[in-house]
């Protein structure tokens, strides 16, 4: 891409940060995500469970998160590109919310599965 700036750590930090500050504020499944992962973030570490098993539940839920992201950059792409209905538009829509959908799924089939071995 030509009009890409150079790489400059503390400024790419800066751009991720914006995007994650603009994808909160105007993506309501992102925000309710974050609420979501704050709430069992906070109730995991009561658990009577391993640090280890802790741990693998609290990354596992930035997962979701990650991959919501992801699918708000195809979202906003698709909609720069035609504000027309057109059905491989609404199929790239549907991909992006599919990917969702499994990583809760895996984050889901994860923490069964730290509970089931926690819990026996």
């Amino acid at each position: 891409m030509k009009n890409q700036p150079k790489y400059k750590i503390f400024s790419n930090t800066k751009y991720a940060l914006n995007g994650l500050a603009d994808i909160y504020k105007h993506e309501t499944s992102f925000r309710l995500e974050v609420y979501i992962i704050a709430l069992l973030s906070l109730c995991l570490w009561f658990l009577p469970f391993s640090f280890a098993s802790k741990s693998i539940l609290q990354i596992s839920l930035f997962l979701p998160l990650l991959v919501e992201a992801i699918n708000s950059s195809i979202e906003r792409v698709v909609d720069l590109v035609t504000k027309d209905y057109h059905e491989l538009a609404k199929t790239a829509k549907d991909a992006g919310s599919a990917a969702v959908f499994i990583s809760i799924c895996i984050s889901t089939a994860i923490w069964l599965a730290v509970f089931v071995n926690e819990l026996t």
